[in-house]
């Protein structure tokens, strides 16, 4: 199974390629991709460089230009396919069907992928992109079981590709508003959940208060870790109690998962963290490489302690082992 690599920077990516990556995956500095905030990205000419240095190492780039055009601009967006395609990119991760239809048509020798953030979690589904657009490869919502996943795979008509380790949203990809309704800045348009120019920290009556535009989020303690103010993971007041009314701050780490997942069919595994630094990256692509290794040389995995690395040091396996049904 391929290890598909998060580089939020050019210094990520050759981390990323040096601690054991398959294919890394990278958008440009703009509105175009899903993880647009301030100091990461890729100008036109670091993609150009960095694939080159990938390609040197045997590894692949990806380019994800997978938000949703506006009505009316989508000018940057076919930018970004051409740009990508001239590039050299091994892949494009597209979510927007206009996109899609254009890239297919303008460059069909280029390899195409469905976005998570399409949300294509069915074969039927996946098919229509198979189909139309020639898509080679999709990435699985963050919400099938292991089954389900081996179902679509055997069905769907193309390679599929699922995250095993770092965020979890309460959303099915690509359909969130949360974050929109609190600032007008919508994750799936403007490419930011709870951007930073709408977050702010305060101390409060001995409390360190975290606020999103007009919604206060969090309070913490002194000593208590501070997470970052996303609207989905807050703690909230509700019948005169206190927590975490839409989703508790963990992460996923599914290394437990890797057999079942290699056994359903799946042609890639993707790690999350885009906006994290490169100490995350190194350990976390590290550790699922020597995962890798140990499963294709038939030994148990060692599953590594990267819970230092995750949201509230604490880790699931999500919806992959449905445990509530």
């Amino acid at each position: 199974m391929e290890l598909v690599c998060p580089a939020g920077t050019p210094a990520a990516l050759k981390v990323a390629v040096d601690a054991g990556a398959g294919a890394v995956y990278c958008g440009f500095n703009d509105e175009t991709n899903a993880r647009n905030f301030p100091g990461l990205n890729f100008s036109r000419e670091e993609l150009i460089a960095g694939i080159a240095l990938a390609h040197r190492r045997g590894v692949k780039v990806l380019v994800a230009i997978n938000t949703f055009p506006r009505a009316g601009g989508m000018g940057l967006w076919r930018s970004a396919v051409d740009d990508a395609t001239r590039a050299g990119a091994d892949a494009l991760i597209l979510a927007d069907v206009g996109l899609l239809d254009y890239a297919a048509n303008k460059h069909p020798k280029q390899r195409l992928h469905v976005s998570v953030q399409a949300a294509a979690a069915n074969a039927d589904s996946i098919r229509f992109y198979v189909e139309n657009f020639g898509v080679r490869r999709v990435v699985l919502p963050r919400v099938l079981s292991v089954p389900e996943i081996a179902a679509v795979t055997k069905e769907c008509g193309c390679e599929t590709e699922v995250f095993v380790f770092g965020g979890l949203c309460v959303m099915a990809e690509g359909r969130c508003s949360l974050s929109s309704y609190a600032t007008g800045c919508s994750p799936n348009m403007q490419g930011a959940c709870s951007p930073a120019s709408h977050v702010n920290y305060r101390q409060e009556r001995g409390k360190m208060v975290s606020r999103l535009g007009e919604f206060t989020i969090n309070s913490f303690a002194k000593g208590e870790p501070a997470a970052y103010p996303t609207l989905c993971k807050g703690r909230f007041a509700t019948n005169g109690a206190l927590g975490y009314i839409f989703e508790d701050p963990t992460s996923l780490d599914a290394a437990a998962m890797l057999p079942g997942l290699k056994e359903a069919g799946v042609s890639a595994l993707k790690i999350e963290g885009r906006q994290r630094g490169r100490a995350y990256i190194e350990a976390v692509v590290h550790a699922f490489r020597q995962a890798l290794k140990a499963l294709d040389a038939g030994r148990p995995i060692e599953t590594a302690s990267l819970s230092a690395l995750t949201e509230g040091q604490t880790t699931t396996v999500g919806a992959y082992r449905k445990t509530w049904r």
